[in-house]
């Protein structure tokens, strides 16, 4: 819940916008300012203060505890000019509010942290806990210095800066490990979500006991507590309050497996006790094995003084698995390019594309990105190169022009793809869509896309979907329409579509769709000229309902209400 709180008529005006805004999401502290801060400081994960920073620092300041679990702060000033992230910036999330209100209030964010300043994450932000000297490293990679960078394997991170790197020498390092170590004064250490403990418990058995045994078992091993990433038990054992404590505790979710599924696993310590009561000769062995990986720790018994064990677990190292975001850049036009797009190019430590499309984004991309841009021709090979990356453990951005998944990249990467790997799709505005937009509502009823380019879909094939959109007096959209290698394809599938409708039948023509050299122009099918078409164009013909209105494409949408538009040309 995020806390709004205001001591003027203004601020309240806006406050109430951004309360319009995030329905269920936010809540409204009325009364005296200093009374409001305090309750709302306990009560929720975030404030927006639309006070001045001065009062509100002034106002937080006794009311501090540490970092990690004040909540984050946000102020707007009287006039609604800036959001300005104050506190908890990174830990409580006040620079991406601070950007949800911006947006929202259409006001400037204001983000002072110095990672977020130029544009390298910060190590609390990398979605690992991360403990030791963080402020000593952080500084070091904010200053250019040398960081060791020394990982038990590889993790799909975003981009670290270049001076941090296995061969660097100097004395700040960076661990990445779930193993035990003591940081020294310019260490930090980043704790990968590797472990699962697999647990099994008697009906009853007490939470400290569980989380005792869970506790002293990873110790034991040398293994951190921080790099567990799941309890997992059977699903007879799911409710049993002593294991769903403990993973409350932990602060990880709990998987639960059937008896079934676990019975199929190999495990190097099966007992008779819990096939009997639960239907499997292994719960915390299988439990913890049954999502893959290394059995680093056997199964153990919990030690109680005086009574019998009531606990068992067992630990597993899982191999780090890499993340594929198959990213659609839109039609071009930077404005165009969706929020979740550039988070995903920011989140990227490989960017995989044809050189064109990198060039337009390659400002987006962190310091340290990898970059393998390739030329026109080399769909598979980016396929291929961008699936082996994050088979490798990387997080990978593919990129492709448009949505990724039309006439794009996505087909062939998830062709390659298989579940071993993280796949994340990242929709964009199509040319077709872009197109659309400029002419009017040409796609306002049934549509398709059809590609002309018979390079990897024979002509026989294209002809035939065609004559199918054709005779079903469908909206066609023609991408690839011709190139200087191919131009019968083009006036072959326009005469195809003239046996189905009249001549003077809408066409619009729009190359480079949201580009400094758009162009775009209404034609007819029958007035219009094949040779004024190339490989940047998009071709969209409407159907026998479709007209220009005003200069404009319309199909209409088949309202019943609707009959006939003002200005409709007959």
């Amino acid at each position: 819940m995020i806390g709004l709180i205001s001591a003027t008529a203004a601020g309240a005006i806006a406050r109430d916008r951004l309360a319009a805004a995030w329905p269920g999401r936010v809540r409204v502290y009325e009364g005296p300012v200093r009374e409001a801060v305090g309750q709302a400081f306990a009560e929720c994960e975030a404030l927006v203060c639309f006070l001045a920073t001065g009062a509100t620092v002034r106002l937080l300041a006794p009311l501090l505890a540490d970092k990690a679990s004040d909540p984050g702060v946000v102020c707007v000033d009287e006039a609604g000019r800036f959001a300005v992230s104050l506190l908890g910036g990174h830990g409580g999330g006040a620079n991406a509010l601070a950007g949800e209100v911006a947006e929202v209030l259409g006001c400037t964010p204001v983000v002072t942290t110095a990672t977020d300043a130029v544009g390298v994450p910060g190590l609390d932000t990398l979605g690992l806990p991360v403990e030791g000297a963080v402020a000593a490293v952080s500084r070091a990679v904010l200053d250019g210095s040398p960081v060791a960078l020394r990982a038990d394997g590889v993790w799909p991170l975003p981009a670290l800066p270049p001076n941090v790197r296995p061969d660097a020498e100097g004395p700040a390092t960076l661990h990445l490990t779930d193993r035990l170590l003591e940081p020294g004064p310019h260490e930090a250490v980043l704790r990968p979500k590797s472990l699962v403990v697999g647990v099994g418990a008697s009906k009853g058995a007490p939470v400290e006991e569980v989380l005792g045994l869970i506790e002293d078992t990873l110790a034991g091993a040398g293994l951190s507590a921080l790099s567990v990433a799941a309890l997992a038990t059977v699903d007879a054992k799911s409710g049993e309050p002593g294991i769903v404590e403990a993973a409350s505790r932990l602060g990880v979710p709990l998987t639960a497996y059937s008896a079934e599924e676990l019975a199929g696993i190999t495990v190097p310590n099966p007992s008779d006790a819990p096939l009997e009561a639960v239907g499997t000769p292994s719960v915390a062995e299988a439990a913890a094995l049954a999502g893959g990986g290394e059995l680093l720790v056997p199964k153990r018994k919990s030690s109680p003084e005086g009574r019998a064990a009531m606990a068992t677990c067992a630990v597993v190292r899982r191999a780090p698995r890499g993340r594929l975001a198959v990213v659609g850049l839109g039609p071009g036009a930077r404005d165009l390019l969706t929020p979740r797009a550039k988070d995903e190019l920011r989140r990227a430590s490989v960017l995989v594309g044809l050189d064109q499309y990198v060039d337009q984004i390659r400002d987006l991309l962190r310091p340290g990105t990898t970059v393998l841009e390739s030329g026109l021709g080399a769909e598979e090979e980016r396929a291929r190169t961008a699936v082996a990356q994050a088979r490798a453990g990387h997080a990978v951005a593919l990129i492709g022009s448009g949505d990724a998944g039309v006439y794009a990249m996505a087909s062939p990467a998830l062709a390659e793809a298989a579940d071993d790997i993280e796949v994340v799709g990242v929709p964009g505005v199509t040319a077709a869509l872009a197109a659309a937009a400029i002419l009017g509502a040409p796609l306002g009823h049934d549509h398709v896309s059809i590609s002309l380019s018979d390079l990897h879909t024979p002509w026989e094939v294209i002809e035939r979907r065609v004559r199918a959109a054709a005779e079903a007096d469908i909206v066609v959209t023609f991408y690839n329409p011709r190139s200087r290698g191919r131009d019968w394809q083009l006036p072959k599938a326009l005469g195809i579509l003239a046996g189905h409708r009249a001549a003077h039948t809408p066409v619009g023509v729009v190359r480079n769709a949201s580009r400094p050299d758009e162009s775009s122009r209404l034609t007819t099918l029958g007035a219009l000229d094949p040779a004024t078409v190339d490989m940047m164009t998009v071709v969209t013909v409407g159907n026998t309902a479709t007209r220009e209105i005003a200069g404009r494409m319309v199909t209409p949408r088949g309202y019943r209400w609707q009959t006939s538009s003002p200005g409709e040309a007959r």
